[in-house]
């Protein structure tokens, strides 16, 4: 009886830990994407001021004869602007005349139009004339006057200025002490949380049971013990153990129909295996196996994977197949998404500015808002790869990702691998027939044969074993 409240208590701690790592980590995201819109908001109050002053010395700098950067912009887009209405009017001239000579083709037709024409030419240069006189100064103007028109815009361009640079230091500042509080109060509740965090999880490390040491080494992350699967007679995956370690590219090896892609399926619950059994290091305290979890709890587990065939969802743009992959991480619940509360808004926001920076770091950010139809396969292959980042992921199963792929995308592909374990602290498991790639990126690997495991080693020892090189070349061992 006391086990079974040490466990549910156990229990309940881990659920608490868990709970504050989301708010430490939702107010660790929202914190930058609050103090951009602050400075944001600064921007475009700076934007209008600036707006502003320039309008208020319009009118003296015409009469001064003054050129000013802000004039000349103004009238170059209302001349562009003119242009633009009369183009069209030219062209639905031009249609109307196309339809009339279908329907007759009597040569007064022509004299009209080209009348026509010559009027909607003429009103063109006369509006364009009348356009650019409001922005030149008046003409029969002495000297004495322009001189006083100068002095005019002068003092008051120098009064403008003044009062614009005033409104904008004190909008700097208030900006600057809204930063600065809600930095002061979103960094007290992330240290609030972390000395939470600290103590719920010095419990849960003083109260965990031997048990779950005694299941797998603390540096194992995911342990495979005595796996088998029997498609009726065919036995394709044959009493295979191995271990993938935290923070390794652990590589799985094998002549095509080894059992490679079998084993991904078994591990992510997509078959459930004949024998054998599959054990997870959730947290610090907590192993799980995950023969006892459907295939659709696994993602929970921070199990991410990607397929040999791109599965990507053809109608939503790059940006949304990402965002529809972050639906496991939400907190906000069923009412919160049925009204769209601020606290679901607030964590949209900060899917998004994940969802880009993931892009960023992939090199897809010219394709975030694309369809997938008609890109390039090596882009696809990415944009898979990106989706797995979007859950928080702990063990990222790659399953063929060079597939496809040509020598210099595959190259990147290594540099890739490597920096999404280092950038997110997540451990890859992969399968790939490319040796050069596995030789490079991985830190342990796995050959089998016929579902049965040949070696184990580093990507030397892999090499130099003579069973792996009768499995692959047909030496004789």
């Amino acid at each position: 009886m006391a086990k079974m409240i040490d466990s549910l208590l156990q229990g309940f701690r881990l659920h608490r830990l868990n709970r504050l790592r989301d708010q430490r980590s939702f107010l660790e995201n929202y914190l930058p994407i609050l103090v951009k819109a602050i400075r944001d908001r600064e921007a475009r109050r700076t934007a209008l001021w600036n707006e502003r002053a320039e309008a208020a010395l319009r009118g003296p700098a015409i009469l001064a004869d003054i050129a000013t950067p802000a004039l000349a912009a103004e009238k170059q887009a209302a001349l562009a602007k003119i242009e633009e209405r009369y183009r069209w009017r030219f062209k639905a001239l031009a249609q109307s005349k196309k339809r009339a000579l279908e329907r007759s083709a009597d040569p007064a037709v022509e004299t009209t139009f080209a009348h026509r024409a010559e009027e909607l030419e003429s009103r063109k240069r006369q509006t364009l004339t009348k356009c650019a006189l409001r922005f030149e100064t008046p003409l029969e103007r002495s000297q004495s006057d322009l001189a006083a028109a100068k002095e005019a815009y002068r003092l008051k361009s120098e009064a403008v200025q003044a009062k614009a640079e005033k409104r904008l230091t004190l909008e700097k500042a208030k900006a600057d002490r809204s930063v600065a509080a809600k930095t002061a109060s979103y960094e007290s509740k992330i240290a609030l949380l972390g000395n939470k965090i600290e103590a719920v999880r010095g419990v849960l490390i003083a109260r965990r049971s031997a048990d779950a040491d005694s299941m797998m080494p603390e540096d194992v992350l995911l342990s495979v013990r005595n796996l088998s699967m029997r498609f009726g007679g065919l036995l394709a995956v044959d009493n295979l153990s191995f271990d993938v370690r935290k923070g390794e590219i652990f590589g799985l090896i094998g002549p095509n129909g080894a059992g490679k892609t079998t084993i991904f399926n078994c591990i992510t619950r997509f078959y459930r295996a004949t024998a054998g059994e599959m054990l997870y290091r959730k947290n610090a305290v907590e192993v799980i196996r995950l023969n006892d979890y459907p295939v659709h709890d696994i993602i929970r587990q921070g199990i991410v994977r990607t397929f040999q065939n791109v599965e990507l969802v053809w109608e939503l743009s790059i940006l949304d197949n990402l965002l529809v992959a972050a639906h496991t991480v939400y907190r906000t619940g069923f009412f919160g998404q049925l009204f769209h509360t601020p606290k679901l808004r607030r964590e949209e926001e900060v899917m998004r500015a994940k969802a880009f920076s993931v892009l960023n770091t992939l090199g897809l950010l010219p394709y975030a808002f694309a369809i997938p139809y008609g890109l390039p396969y090596g882009i696809l292959k990415k944009i898979e790869l990106a989706r797995t980042l979007m859950a928080h992921p702990r063990l990222i199963i790659l399953d063929e990702p060079a597939a496809g792929l040509n020598d210099k995308e595959t190259e990147e592909l290594a540099v890739l691998i490597k920096k999404i374990r280092d950038d997110y602290h997540a451990t890859i498991f992969l399968v790939e027939h490319d040796m050069g790639l596995v030789m490079d990126v991985c830190d342990t690997i796995c050959a089998i044969s016929f579902g049965k495991k040949l070696a184990l080693g580093t990507p030397a020892e892999i090499q130099a074993d003579k069973l792996v090189r009768s499995a692959y070349l047909g030496e004789e061992s």
